[in-house]
């Protein structure tokens, strides 16, 4: 059973982890446009505006929510402007993301846990609005926790070895090589953890769905199980990015008072995650040797943030999927054909491509 507490502190790791999948339509051969996310004992699938959370339950049912989210900026011209657009992208996947995990955390709160003073406290001073402020504050922290152990405590570190090393290009090149250690090594211990290993499992189910539709293959487990795990619009290949483009940049940027690179570094963390946007975007709708480069160390990684699933997690997956998404049209539209009824019917075999 879990508090309400460390349900936040799975979604501070989820987000820092970026296991999630963007799924920002555009005009590309065979692209869904659906994204989603992995949640406590489930899978939040988004198409557009409208998305759903479906939770497989301690007594074993699926229980499927479905609701809008339109984003912080909504339909405003600013989420059309490449970089800018970005950065609001990755805001609005942080909020829908926290809401997402807090609301699948609910379905496995100890009921018999008594309201915390914390908790009375805010409501009492907040109006009832606690959880909320809450969220608002874990939404914070993450962003903050996230940018001084990837961004400060690279360079920080990287400064104990001036006495040593005059040169400030090999000095930049050992910060970012610190920067990836500490990614791939948090990566690595959180995926040592029982319950982010299920998680992992939920991720991989997230991914083998959308790989699934945009391959052409009817949406049932068989399929779903066959489907490869890893995806080039993971938000763990974003976050890789976003460690790769940081190491581009203060590369090349440079000054000399110290107090003002940090600045700088925390400063350019909105520039960098609209960078990296876009070249998740490039990557989802181009194959050229440059793109699978620049891709590869991310695919790479989602080896360590995604699990096989099995198909019970699958099944939850589709559902969810199958909320938001009208596969069979898709299929119909994309690849030509219509789905008959009695292909799904599951046959057995869980074997990934």
């Amino acid at each position: 059973m879990y508090n309400k507490v460390e349900g936040y502190i799975l979604n501070l790791i989820i987000f820092i982890t970026g296991v999630s999948c963007m799924g920002k339509k555009k005009k590309t051969t065979h692209y869904s446009g659906i994204g989603g996310q992995a949640v406590l004992e489930g899978v939040m699938m988004k198409n557009k505006d409208d998305y759903a959370v479906a939770i497989r339950k301690p007594n074993g049912e699926i229980e499927v929510e479905v609701d809008v989210y339109r984003g912080i900026l909504h339909d405003s011209a600013l989420k059309k402007i490449p970089f800018i657009r970005g950065i609001f992208n990755f805001l609005d996947s942080m909020i829908l993301g926290m809401k997402t995990i807090n609301y699948s955390a609910s379905f496995y709160e100890d009921e018999e846990a008594e309201e915390t003073k914390l908790d009375k406290a805010l409501n009492k001073v907040s109006g009832g609005r606690a959880e909320k402020i809450l969220m608002g504050v874990t939404t914070v922290a993450s962003i903050v926790i996230a940018i001084a152990v990837f961004m400060l405590l690279p360079y920080f570190l990287s400064t104990l070895l001036v006495q040593y090393i005059r040169n400030d290009s090999l000095l930049a090149i050992i910060e970012g090589i610190i920067r990836i250690l500490i990614f791939v090594i948090y990566i690595v211990a959180i995926s040592l953890m029982k319950d982010i290993h299920r998680l992992y499992q939920y991720h991989g189910a997230e991914h083998k769905c959308i790989n699934c539709v945009e391959n052409g293959r009817p949406l049932t487990i068989h399929n779903v199980m066959r489907s490869s795990r890893i995806h080039k619009r993971c938000g763990t290949s974003f976050m890789f990015l976003v460690v790769f483009v940081s190491i581009i940049l203060f590369f090349f940027i440079r000054v000399q008072n110290s107090a003002l690179r940090v600045v700088l570094r925390i400063a350019l963390v909105p520039v960098i995650a609209g960078i990296s946007y876009e070249i998740i975007r490039l990557a989802g709708r181009s194959d050229n040797i440059f793109v699978k480069i620049i891709s590869a160390p991310g695919m790479w990684l989602q080896k360590l943030t995604t699990k096989e699933p099995d198909r019970e997690m699958a099944e939850v997956a589709i559902r969810s999927v199958e909320a938001v998404f009208d596969w069979k049209s898709y299929l119909k539209d994309e690849f030509g054909y219509e789905v008959d009824d009695s292909w799904l019917q599951d046959e057995p075999g869980e074997e990934e491509e």
